[in-house]
């Protein structure tokens, strides 16, 4: 890195953390510090909203993972823009018209303490996961890369976003989410149209997503009735649609951010922003990680992509053999350069050389056989070694081929987005913890300012663990999966508390609490012995909790004894 990405980069994150920390500092009730005093417009909610979701692990992971696996991971998120419509016909109404702080309050009104304490918990417990996992995700990589110290990239990234969290709560939140979502997205355009001069000036971009096409990538929607593949066009529908209705509908990190929407309207024309812009991000991100693929089709790619993995091999006895297959797959990128230039030629003529296609397919095959022997080198070296690379790729392009500037942008766009949805989620730990746990038990009257301060703390307390966590976690196979795996293994249970709340009414406390309870045990377990996509979690544990919380309710009324008549008294 020279000095003027330095430069980029410290000015872009000190601007956002300082702007956050002054625009809303002082907050002086309960009501301001965790719903932003009710006085957010549409267009904010609709940007903090994307900007929660929108991790640095999205901007990592979501390219490598194009990069790949091609352009099908899009379907994940079909089921969102139906969510998004439920939600706001149902979950906002009755959350604003109850004037409740948390989600987790309607429950209590709905059925009983222990109930809402369960869900309390639940979210505490994944949203805990997920935060410190939005703070490792880019120290991780970020460290591996630029050779700086990973605690001390957590601790820089945790302590950033602590300041502006605990100064100004939830508007601090909303207002640097807007500073966030413009740097993030500026990065990726400015990023696109540099890939795309980099490739040959003869190529249309549908050349581009012709040899993309060739290469298997850009397969958007597959029609698939198999359980056990991962993104399929039923799973992102349905397994999505479960996922999307409760991470926005009963997730506080989400529901905190169109709480503090001015009204009814504003906070439904915010989700309705997020429901039409979500899919068409996602799919631009995907995008810019297809084009990164063609990139490599016409320059040389390295054999394996984590920095940390070559350096063991080449400590290692296994080095010569390492430096073989990186000799071999040079071999082939000179051979694919010359065939991809040759193919993009007769593509400029409209006329697809059959033969060439094939030939490239056969390259782009020994080439991943190469690299799979790559990691199984790894693996003899160290069988604890995380050997997939997806999460390292889009970086390792930032860093090797971007020109000077742009790298510190484009750093800033990472930095940024685990600033926003690390924020997102000690805000939304610490009103979970404070209005639905602590305060809920506090037998003495206090004031607004002693909640205030105890949400205060309590954001200090979840952004500690957070970091500690993030320091003793580990890479897994993809970051972007990780996080959706977490959410999809508790999310099912809650959504069908909510469900059975907001359209069961003959289901009481007892029943529901207990049915959840088995529900989520039954999710361990299925997931521990993986059976199905971890997307159909979601609609498995919100089934699960409907019926089993039903069957429960009717046993309980049938065992409940009538009331005595007249004549029995």
């Amino acid at each position: 890195m020279q000095l003027i990405d330095w430069v980029i980069l410290c000015v872009t994150l000190l601007f956002i953390v300082a702007y956050g920390a002054i625009k809303t500092r002082g907050s002086k009730n309960v009501e301001e510090f965790i719903l932003g005093g009710n006085n957010t417009p549409w267009w904010t909610v609709g940007l903090s909203v994307m900007a929660t979701q929108a991790s640095a692990i999205t901007f990592l992971s979501t390219p490598g993972q194009a990069y790949h696996d091609g352009m099908g991971f899009v379907q994940f998120y079909f089921g969102l823009p139906l969510a998004m419509v439920v939600i706001c016909i149902t979950f906002i109404p009755i959350y604003h018209r109850l004037k409740v702080f948390t989600a987790y309050e309607y429950l209590e009104q709905r059925f009983d303490v222990k109930t809402r304490t369960l869900a309390s918990l639940l979210f505490l417990i994944q949203r805990g996961l997920g935060t410190g996992l939005t703070i490792y995700a880019p120290a991780i990589i970020m460290s591996s890369l630029l050779g700086w110290n990973l605690n001390l990239m957590n601790f820089m990234i945790g302590l950033l976003v602590i300041i502006y969290t605990v100064s100004g709560g939830t508007r601090a939140v909303n207002v640097t989410h807007k500073q966030q979502m413009f740097v993030i997205m500026t990065g990726m355009f400015i990023t696109f149209f540099i890939i795309l001069s980099y490739l040959p000036e003869e190529l249309s971009f549908n050349n581009l997503l012709h040899i993309a096409g060739a290469n298997d990538k850009m397969n958007i929607v597959d029609f698939s009735f198999d359980p056990e593949k991962r993104y399929t066009i039923w799973s992102g529908i349905a397994g999505g649609f479960f996922l999307a209705l409760s991470y926005f509908g009963t997730d506080q990190s989400q529901v905190q951010r169109y709480l503090s929407g001015k009204s009814v309207k504003e906070s439904q024309m915010g989700l309705i922003m997020n429901g039409l812009l979500k899919v068409p991000m996602q799919f631009f991100i995907l995008l810019i990680g297809v084009m990164v693929f063609i990139f490599f089709q016409f320059h040389e790619a390295p054999l394996h992509f984590n920095p940390n993995n070559v350096e063991l091999v080449q400590n290692s006895s296994y080095k010569d053999e390492y430096k073989n297959l990186e000799g071999k797959l040079k071999s082939v990128a000179e051979e694919k350069k010359e065939i991809s230039m040759l193919y993009a030629g007769q593509l400029h003529q409209d006329y697809d050389n059959k033969e060439l296609h094939n030939r490239l397919i056969a390259l782009n095959s020994q080439e991943k056989d190469l690299r799979d022997d790559a990691k199984q080198l790894i693996s003899k070296i160290n069988n604890n070694a995380e050997t997939n690379d997806k999460d390292y790729v889009f970086l390792y392009f930032i860093l090797n081929f971007l020109p000077k500037g742009l790298i510190g942008l484009l750093l800033a766009v990472i930095f940024s987005a685990a600033m926003s949805s690390s924020a997102s989620g000690l805000n939304a730990l610490a009103s979970t913890t404070a209005i639905d746990l602590y305060k809920r038990n506090v037998t003495s009257v206090k004031s607004d300012k002693h909640f205030v301060d105890a949400t205060k703390l309590f954001t200090l307390i979840w952004g500690v663990i957070a970091i500690l966590f993030a320091c003793l976690g580990t890479l897994f196979e993809n970051l972007i999966q990780l996080v959706n795996i977490i959410g999809s293994i508790f999310y099912g249970t809650v959504l069908g508390i909510f469900l059975v709340a907001f359209y069961i009414k003959y289901v009481k406390g007892q029943a529901i609490f207990w049915g959840a309870v088995i529900s989520q045990c039954a999710i361990f377990y299925i997931y521990y012995i993986d059976v199905v996509s971890f997307l159909w979690l979601n609609i498995i544990g919100a089934v699960l909790t409907i019926v089993l919380s039903s069957v429960i309710q009717m046993f309980m009324n049938n065992s409940t004894p009538p009331p005595l008549t007249e004549n029995e008294i």
